[in-house]
């Protein structure tokens, strides 16, 4: 009797731990962008190479990216960010890791633009910060589609820029996200 309900036991936990793992979606080609608005000069920056997971049970959620790989319209802006801003040597990876805490709102089975609340710690600069912000999910054919804008503040991450470029550059900068997931098998 007893080894039968260890062996019920061992099932059940085999079952929701192979349920949990085939909730998970990945990208290895995300995209994070970002804008900084002024009078005198707009700059923005795209980054194709963001790995991200997310898990569709449970809604944990992690980013990870070189910031290095971020591709400026100006070969110098991207030089000045780099190595001036980012100190990408020092730096070499921006992260979140996170929640989305509405996940059980979400129906894989049904098609549909699903809006999210996403909690966690983003580190950019060496600097952990936790943030909120709203995104949304796009659910079509079993597959997902995220979407999310918010803005980061450069002194919360102790980016200092120079004082002769100041007038060129925001205090705060509007990050967009955009992912397309695939199941990982």
């Amino acid at each position: 009797m007893k080894r039968g309900i260890i062996i019920l036991l061992f099932i059940i936990f085999c079952c929701s731990y192979c349920n949990s793992y085939g909730q998970l979606y990945f990208t290895k080609n995300g995209r994070i962008s970002f804008f900084s608005k002024t009078g005198l000069e707009n700059i923005s920056a795209d980054n194709n190479q963001v790995l991200s997971v997310v898990n569709m049970e449970t809604g944990a959620l992690q980013f990870s990216l070189l910031n290095n790989a971020f591709f400026f319209p100006k070969a110098k802006m991207q030089e000045d960010f780099n190595e001036n801003y980012m100190e990408s040597d020092k730096y070499p990876k921006s992260t979140f890791k996170g929640i989305i805490t509405d996940i059980g709102t979400i129906n894989l089975n049904n098609d549909g633009n699903y809006h999210v609340h996403v909690k966690g710690d983003l580190t950019i600069h060496g600097v952990t910060k936790n943030i909120t912000t709203t995104g949304d999910l796009i659910i079509k054919n079993g597959n997902i589609s995220a979407t999310a804008s918010f803005k980061v503040l450069l002194t919360d991450y102790n980016i200092k820029i120079p004082t002769i470029v100041t007038d060129k550059i925001a205090k705060d900068i509007t990050v967009t996200v955009s992912c397309n997931y695939e199941k990982k098998l």
